[in-house]
């Protein structure tokens, strides 16, 4: 008997959860407890500012292989208080030259931001072409890491405390209603695709509602 009280204490402590003298005590903090108790996490997210651009794609080439038009796209993703310092570059080759750009968005309520106005943080996902199934492009940052743009943000945070968070928010965006008691208002995909031609720069700017889309200028 003893053996058997032994081994459910064993697996209740690995899960994170262990129960001494009657009481049942979480080994780990969840996302739930953090939003609700942490006032460094509360103020981060009070003082969030208006972001207009979150970063460019630019051609590199475009060619032709055995009848097929392949585009190489230099993808950058900006910081959120300098324009011109790059928190994120990458080089994708996509077949074609429509190519899809997903990003994550999480939206805080207007009680949750400081000057009351709604604000918005954006990750983004992953890049693709039309010939592609969007499960099957190429990441731009991988879910559940802690996203360059915003390491200022969470600063005061501990690092496991952020740990939590980021995790959360990339795995809650299937069930967007989780966090809404905590100012987190909604958590969705928003996709942009472009047709891609060299010579141009596509800037990702933010609209007031919270969507992306592509600014199209020439590249000096």
């Amino acid at each position: 008997m003893m053996k058997l009280v032994r081994s459910i204490v064993a697996v209740l402590t690995l899960g994170g959860l262990a129960f001494v003298g009657g009481t049942f005590y979480f080994g780990t903090q969840t996302v739930h407890s953090l939003l609700a108790e942490s006032e460094e996490l509360k103020t981060a997210i009070s003082t969030l500012t208006h972001e207009d651009q979150i970063g460019f794609a630019k051609v590199v080439k475009q060619e032709e292989r055995d009848g097929t038009l392949y585009t190489t796209l230099k993808f950058v993703e900006t910081a959120r208080d300098d324009m011109l310092n790059r928190v994120l570059e990458k080089e994708f080759e996509i077949e074609g030259d429509v190519v899809h750009f997903d990003a994550l968005i999480v939206t805080f309520s207007d009680q949750a931001v400081l000057d009351g106005k709604k604000r918005s943080l954006y990750l983004w996902r992953r890049v693709y072409g039309e010939t592609m199934n969007p499960s099957e492009g190429f990441d731009i940052a991988t879910p559940g890491t802690h996203p360059e743009r915003y390491a200022d943000l969470l600063r005061n945070l501990k690092q496991s405390e952020q740990d939590i968070f980021w995790e959360a928010i990339w795995n809650l965006s299937n069930d967007p209603n989780a966090l809404q008691a905590y100012g987190v208002k909604a958590i969705y995909g928003n996709a942009v695709y472009k047709r891609l031609r060299p010579g141009l720069i596509y800037v990702f700017k933010i609209g007031t509602d919270g969507q992306i889309y592509p600014e199209t200028v020439l590249d000096m």
